[in-house]
């Protein structure tokens, strides 16, 4: 049995501004940020607070989501493109305005992309990844980037398909890449009886969804078979695992707890905390989910 080293205490990781986007202010249940040339003000119940700007700032937005994410939908100016490009942490991304009131891109995962990259980049060997639930392929692109092999699956055949068209803006498009549109669970029960194993494993479960085949997901039921699932595909020199959560509303606690078979068998060191987003001209963060990352 390896030695645990000690835990460390909760972090805040903070996406700062920068060129291509920012967070231009946020409160009162919604946020107003910056992607390029577009902006966009969109709901979050975590902005428990009131707006620094005001209400004639947020009128300038190019595109608005009003009402709740499955019963709402946006209000665009005119000339508003189809998708606009950006780049972010120096990957190229398409961005559109999708139901849900998402844009294709989650800025708040720049902290962990890097973490996964640095790690990927100071292995010296051929790492490879597992992204789940990997929806338009921030971290796929940027493990990609780093020289690992990556398997990127999701159950969305509309998002996988966005990730492919990343992977080509940021010229990544003959990177080795496995495009799988499946159910987790099933998919990862087939790679066991493969005989796949993986070094390194992203997850971002959500709380609720469905696979392509309609397959029902519910992380109170699902995750820890997931968790499981994953331990048995790892491979025997591990370099990380990464489970991030935005709507689940647990704690990172609950999910370092399921990363301690890791650190039991293989050594290594688990953190765990918060992601965040500063806004540009004030000192507030936007909580914006949790992470429990594993490396060895």
């Amino acid at each position: 049995m390896h030695k645990i080293m000690k835990k460390n205490e909760p972090q805040i990781l903070i996406t700062k501004p920068s060129i291509d986007y920012e967070l231009l202010d946020s409160g009162e249940g919604e946020k107003l940020e910056r992607f390029g040339n577009i902006v966009v003000a969109r709901p979050d119940p975590q902005s428990l607070w009131q707006k620094g700007l005001s209400s004639i700032d947020w009128q300038e937005a190019n595109a608005t989501f009003s009402g709740q994410k499955d019963n709402g939908g946006w209000s665009i100016k005119k000339n508003f493109p189809d998708r606009w490009q950006i780049n972010f942490g120096g990957l190229d991304f398409w961005l559109k305005l999708s139901t849900f009131k998402h844009v294709g891109l989650f800025p708040e995962q720049l902290s962990n992309w890097e973490w996964c990259a640095n790690l990927i980049k100071n292995s010296n060997r051929k790492i490879s990844v597992l992204n789940l639930f990997a929806y338009t392929g921030g971290a796929t692109l940027a493990a990609l980037k780093a020289g690992a092999e990556v398997c990127h699956l999701d159950a969305s055949k509309t998002a996988v398909n966005w990730a492919k068209d990343n992977a080509l803006l940021s010229g990544l498009e003959q990177a080795p890449v496995r495009w799988i549109v499946d159910d987790a669970l099933a998919f990862l029960k087939r790679e066991i009886k493969r005989g796949h194993f993986y070094d390194a494993i992203i997850m971002d479960p959500p709380a609720f969804g469905h696979g392509p085949n309609n397959e029902l997901w519910k992380i109170e039921k699902n995750f820890l078979e997931l968790i499981n699932l994953c331990f048995q595909l790892t491979s025997k020199n591990p370099l990380f695992i990464l489970i991030n959560g935005y709507a689940s509303g647990y704690s990172s606690v609950a999910y370092q707890n399921n990363l301690l078979p890791w650190q039991v068998k293989f050594g290594g060191q688990i953190e765990v905390g918060e992601l965040a987003i500063g806004e540009s001209n004030s000192q507030r963060l936007l909580p914006a989910g949790i992470f429990a990352r594993f490396h060895s």
